[in-house]
């Protein structure tokens, strides 16, 4: 029976994402460094979503926020590149 419910939540789970359709980032330098870091903990709808209310300073405070606090394995050296792509092509 306990095996029967996780299958049921899978399912259901999996389902819930069907209609979705995929987030493709604007293309630009630092463009893969943004889908390679910032997907390992969430979708790549935040970036558009967060646009309209983040300039550059904004955006290096998320993503020094996600390192810091959230705990994302961004190495140090990519950080520049991916606010860059960010501020340039969703910056506010």
């Amino acid at each position: 029976m306990r095996t029967l419910a996780v299958l049921m939540l899978a399912l259901t789970a999996s389902t819930a994402h069907a209609g979705e359709d995929a987030i493709t980032l604007k293309d630009g330098p630092g463009r893969a460094l943004v889908e390679a870091n910032c997907v390992m903990c969430h979708s790549l709808d935040y970036v558009p979503m967060n646009s309209p209310i983040l300039d550059r300073q904004g955006w290096e405070r998320t993503v020094n926020k996600m390192i810091r606090v959230m705990g994302a394995p961004i190495p140090s050296g990519d950080v520049p590149a991916i606010v860059d792509y960010l501020a340039t092509q969703y910056g506010k």
